[in-house]
């Protein structure tokens, strides 16, 4: 695919702990799928093979997204804000996204009292997802 140029590189704006900002889109419909953080390790792994990769901040190593679930993302496009302080990665999702066995970690909603609404249904248990 594409190698993590100077070009890249230079244009992103990495954190104090060096990682930067990454929304995952699905590339067709635009749903906002999750949000988490690349360091430059991830961002070069996910330009160089497409398959997109994280940095887990808990568990202070590389998340190759899909890797232990099965749902996978494939970039599509990766884009640059214009602070180069954000990403955002246009993927193609395959499964659910978001942990809770949703299709994006985006499920819940304000109400007009003030509570939380579940917009989208579980999809697929989070056990057979991660085990336990």
């Amino acid at each position: 695919m594409t190698p993590l140029t100077a070009e890249i590189e230079g244009a992103v704006t990495f954190n104090d702990q060096g990682l930067v900002l990454a929304v995952a889109q699905q590339h067709d419909s635009g749903e906002v799928l999750m949000v988490a953080w690349m360091n430059r390790e991830a961002l070069a792994e996910t330009l160089e093979s497409g398959q997109v990769c994280y940095w887990s901040r808990s568990r202070k190593n590389l998340w190759r997204k899909g890797e232990s679930s099965g749902q996978t993302q494939r970039l599509v496009e990766l884009r640059v804000d214009c602070d180069g302080d954000s990403l955002l990665l246009r993927v193609d999702q395959k499964g659910v996204a978001c942990h809770t066995g949703r299709r994006s970690c985006f499920y819940r909603a304000v109400d007009e009292g003030g509570g939380l609404k579940e917009l989208l249904p579980v999809e697929v248990d989070p056990k057979a997802l991660y085990g336990g």
